[in-house]
């Protein structure tokens, strides 16, 4: 059995290394649980609390809150961690069970009357509207009885008195599935949630892989085995250098309470909903426990919300696994993080054939269900530069041509546009040059001059002569000028000696004109021809 560093993927050191990057912002000053929620969305930090609440608790909140956290999380940097997680991913890793007395997890313990979640935990409302405080950090960990294996997810818990809490199981999902059918035989579910965890956790967490068991995911994204530890009060194994466990069960009874409403993912409140309710029977956490609090469904501050973030690398590297699959490799995949749980995706191609746009349009519109628009340009174009979107759009996207509908199609479930259905439209923007017209000048990105190299010719003359047509920044690189003025005049020259010519292109090239004028030739375009 391998020896396994029960600090290395711990929260606590993560949230040191971003410290050490300058990406935490730290409040020794007492902060009440009221303001939490206020200080979290102000910062586009991670925010860690030093003394929050009247039990002066440690909390820490935004550690994924921008790509480069999540990147550090791996490792590597920003343009490597899609990469990165696809090679994780291809190399499962085991889990290793570890015993109590070794697991830092259960150093601390609480059980009967002795847990009190008002005192406990860091309960706080995160949102305006929200029903009651919640925590929206809690990992899931629980067993399907009909197959043995354990289920893996994320959810909230709202704070109902000293010993309950309130979840939303109402999403589809496996463990939606799974309780449905003990509560289908008023049967109790035994649950663990993990609270305060490392960022590839949480990620691992969001990964749906059918008929394996998902503990395995935990340990397949940091690269290596993870340890588990069986809780003390139901026998769900979790993960044993966690900052805390909530050991419990869901009770018999169903969806019996209402829930909600509260702040979601793509920025708006869902609604209130029944729900089941969660029943604590034990607490366990390590002897300096770091709580842990989300940055989730804060509609101003999106594009800073923690989910967004990590569903993001998960989401790029399944739409590269598609379009690789039939034969399109993009030079580049990029969800903006302002697109409410990645609705929205880039992808950049090499023009190739015509319809290819459309081919990836199709492919991820029918293979990835929460994309809503795609937008597909040229390599030329940087799709995580705003700026050079918008001007793609602006400059080469023509509705009645470029525009790509799907009608009736499923919808992601909390996207508010859908006004409570399931069913809605979704788009591609073709935003690609028209085939075969890239070397019209016209369609050509205009650039500051790259003018260097060595002379190659004495004259203008001799460099028309020799390379055939060429830009006028192309002739000076020939002649090798850094000023450029004399070309002109060297032209003029040509021109008075009826050589001059010029293609639809605007490069200058040897020909044959009257004295003193300049041949065209090719058809240019006329803005004087509506005067005709």
């Amino acid at each position: 059995m391998p020896n396994v560093d029960m600090d290395k993927f711990r929260l606590r050191r993560f949230v040191e290394k971003l410290d050490e990057m300058g990406e935490v912002e730290t409040h020794d000053e007492p902060v009440s649980l009221a303001d939490l929620s206020q200080h979290i969305e102000a910062s586009s930090k991670a925010v860690l609390f030093k003394n929050a609440g009247p039990q002066n608790i440690e909390v820490v909140a935004g550690v994924c809150g921008s790509r480069k956290r999540v990147a550090a999380a791996f490792g590597v940097g920003a343009d490597k961690v899609v990469e990165e997680y696809r090679r994780r991913v291809r190399n499962r890793q085991p889990i290793v069970d570890v015993s109590g007395a070794e697991a830092p997890v259960q150093r601390v313990v609480y059980q009967g009357d002795d847990v009190d979640l008002t005192r406990l935990l860091p309960f706080h409302v995160q949102h305006q509207f929200d029903g009651s405080a919640y925590i929206s950090s809690a990992i899931d960990y629980s067993v399907d009885p009909e197959t043995g294996l354990t289920n893996v997810g994320m959810r909230r818990l709202s704070l109902r008195g000293r010993r309950e809490c309130g979840t939303n199981v109402t999403a589809n999902s496996d463990l939606k599935r799974i309780y449905k059918g003990r509560a289908a035989r008023a049967e109790k579910h035994p649950i663990s949630f993990a609270i305060g965890a490392h960022p590839l956790d949480l990620m691992a967490s969001q990964m749906r892989v059918p008929n394996i068991d998902e503990m395995t995911l935990v340990g397949t994204l940091r690269g290596e085995p993870v340890p588990m530890v069986k809780s003390l009060t139901n026998d769900i194994k979790v993960p044993a250098d966690a900052e805390m466990i909530m050991e419990g069960y869901l009770d018999e009874r169903g969806y019996i309470e209402p829930e909600g409403p509260y702040g979601e993912y793509v920025g708006f409140y869902g609604p209130i909903h029944l729900d089941p309710i969660f029943h604590v029977t034990a607490i366990t956490m390590r002897d300096d426990v770091l709580h842990q609090s989300l940055l989730h469904g804060a509609g101003p501050v999106i594009h800073r919300a923690e989910s967004v973030h990590m569903g993001a690398i998960a989401k790029e590297a399944t739409a590269r696994n598609i379009l690789e699959a039939s034969g399109i490799r993009p030079t580049a995949v990029h969800i903006p993080p302002s697109s409410s749980e990645g609705q929205h995706i880039r992808v950049a191609i090499k023009p190739g054939r015509p319809g290819l746009a459309r081919n990836v349009i199709s492919l991820l519109i029918g293979g990835m269900l929460g994309i809503k628009h795609v937008f597909v340009v040229d390599d030329d174009i940087d799709v995580a530069n705003d700026g050079q979107m918008e001007w793609a759009m602006a400059s080469r996207f023509q509705a009645d041509r470029d525009l790509v509908v799907f009608q009736g199609i499923l919808g992601m479930p909390m996207d508010p546009s859908l006004d409570g259905g399931n069913m809605g439209a979704k788009a591609g923007f073709d935003m690609t040059l028209p085939y075969g017209k890239g070397h019209q000048v016209t369609m050509m990105p205009a650039r500051a001059p790259v003018i260097e190299g060595p002379a190659r010719f004495q004259t203008v003359r001799q460099a028309l002569e020799g390379s055939g047509p060429l830009y006028y920044a192309d002739i000076m690189a020939a002649i090798g000028t850094r000023d450029g003025r004399e070309v002109a005049a060297q032209l003029d020259e040509i021109r008075l000696d009826g050589k001059l010519a010029r293609n639809a292109n605007g490069q200058y090239l040897i020909g044959t004109a009257k004295p003193g004028f300049t041949q065209l030739t090719e058809l240019i375009h006329d803005p004087n021809s509506f005067l005709h």
